[in-house]
């Protein structure tokens, strides 16, 4: 069943048993990141956060609770995306694919069921007055200071919302955008927006800006998890954020009215931030944030947004997270992207049979690559698609594997890798774009990137030595230990 506000989440959350309730006063300046930190560096994720009695600058309670790693866990991020595991919404997006129309008239009617569950995704507006309008702050009322937004690390430019929903629309043909990217509060009313020059809000803000027109901006904080995931998913530009948390919901996005711009925003977020951004105005400084690269990135110039008015539910929660050095909840948001989205790419690169992004590899520093490997040089004809493809063009590492290895399990694809690889023979360096975070790029998202070809070499490849099978256990010992292996007194594990 489709959960269509953050406080579901957090209910379906607890009653799974996998929420903590803080009710200790913690200050939202670094209190809140430290302990969050620690809870996300435990096996598994470690448990949703609800910090009941949050202190501002000022050291005053906040009237809103603060939810934080509530995507950081296997569980909790399937829970989030209402199915039991990641790859389910993958083998939905692998059917709606298999679109060959079949023959006769009763196989062409089974694809109707298909077709008509994408016909449910457009998201639908009300007319009724909104759950996220229940209260409103415009002009002097407006103050950015009464809500927890909270300073993770030491050198942090200041203050930070870390999970936001920003919502723009390209002014040539009216396309929505939903991105998150992180702000950073400067005022009572005003913050800085870091927009990269990858991302689609920033290509807005340039046109805008080229017009000479003040850009609209909505920033809505919490909302159904499933919009909540979907700002954070590298969606081509012409794909609505919106349609894609309705596809994964099952459900359409019930959208509204903002109050003071032409824009639409979720009707049950919990906060909406609506403003504008005036071209007319010199960029300000933002930063430095540390980010997940586990580094700080350096302060540099973004643009201004003026907020016009904060609305919000009654009894809202504010919803964050926090980055840092891995493992950290973005890490699930990352995998999540990376189950649903792997039949996307094997549509246009099929040899693929799975990758992964470990967390260490903070998800464009390393990628793990198997294949179905058939003729020689296959493995870098798959690299080069890769960085053709998207936001993986700043992958700084491919490692490509044979089939059969695990490239979910580092430990294997690394093992596998080292023990296949001739340094000098089996890697290429190619140059390309890279993250704006990376700041070993020997220039600013501009540098070098390597591929290794871990795959089984073939004759046409240069190699004519034999290549030496994998040590495996026979069938029959393994059947006959798996009977006597009860009797045997082994604790497993």
């Amino acid at each position: 069943m489709a959960l269509d506000t953050l406080s579901q989440f957090v209910e379906a959350i607890e009653a799974a048993g996998e929420l903590v309730r803080i009710k200790q006063p913690v200050r939202a300046h670094l209190e809140l990141c430290e302990i969050s930190d620690r809870v996300m560096k435990m096996p598994g994720g470690g448990p949703a956060l609800l910090f009941e009695h949050v202190l501002l600058k000022d050291g005053t309670r906040s009237a809103y609770p603060v939810g934080i790693n509530l995507f950081g866990s296997m569980t909790r991020m399937a829970m989030s995306l209402g199915v039991e595991t990641l790859d389910d919404h993958g083998d939905r997006i692998t059917r709606l694919l298999d679109l060959k129309v079949p023959e006769g008239i009763m196989g062409k009617l089974s694809m109707l069921p298909r077709l008509m569950e994408v016909a449910k995704f457009p998201p639908r507006m009300t007319s009724a007055r909104p759950a996220c309008q229940d209260v409103v702050w415009r002009g002097d009322e407006v103050d950015l200071d009464k809500l927890p937004i909270m300073q993770c690390w030491p050198e942090d430019g200041g203050p930070y919302i870390t999970l936001p929903m920003v919502i723009t629309r390209d002014p040539k043909r009216g396309i929505r955008n939903v991105g998150m990217y992180r702000i950073q509060q400067l005022g009572r009313n005003t913050l800085a927006m870091h927009w990269q020059r990858h991302k689609v809000g920033a290509a807005h803000w340039r046109e805008m800006a080229e017009r000479g027109e003040k850009m609209p901006v909505v920033i809505a904080i919490g909302a159904d998890p499933a919009s909540m995931y979907s700002a954070s998913a590298p969606l081509p530009p012409t794909v609505d954020e919106f349609i894609f948390a309705g596809f994964l919901r099952s459900k359409p996005v019930t959208l509204a009215k903002a109050i003071t711009c032409d824009l639409e925003v979720p009707a049950d977020a919990d906060f909406v931030l609506e403003g504008y951004i005036d071209p007319a105005e010199s960029l300000v400084t933002e930063g430095p944030f540390g980010d997940h690269t586990g580094f700080y990135s350096l302060a540099d110039l973004y643009p201004l947004v003026h907020v016009t008015a904060i609305t919000m539910r009654h009894d809202p929660i504010f919803p964050a997270t926090i980055v840092g050095r891995p493992p950290m909840e973005d890490f699930y948001l990352g995998h999540a992207t990376e189950r649903i989205f792997l039949p996307l790419l094997k549509l246009t690169i099929p040899e693929i049979v799975d990758y992964h992004m470990p967390a260490e590899g903070i998800f464009h520093n390393l990628v793990f690559v198997s294949i179905k490997k058939e003729y020689p040089g296959q493995a870098y004809k798959v690299m080069n698609a890769l960085w053709g493809q998207g936001l993986m063009s700043l992958a700084k590492v491919l490692v490509v594997v044979d089939d059969w290895v695990d490239v979910r399990n580092a430990q294997e694809a690394w093992w596998v890798a080292l023990n296949n690889i001739d340094p000098e023979r089996d890697t290429r360096f190619t140059m390309g774009p890279m993250d704006v975070l990376d700041h070993s790029s020997r220039a600013f998202t501009y540098g070098s990137k390597m591929g290794m070809d871990a795959t089984k070499k073939l004759p046409e490849e240069g190699f004519t030595r034999d290549w030496p099978p994998v040590i495996v256990m026979d069938d029959v010992t393994k059947a006959s230990v798996d009977a006597m292996w009860p009797s045997l007194g082994i604790v497993p594990g």
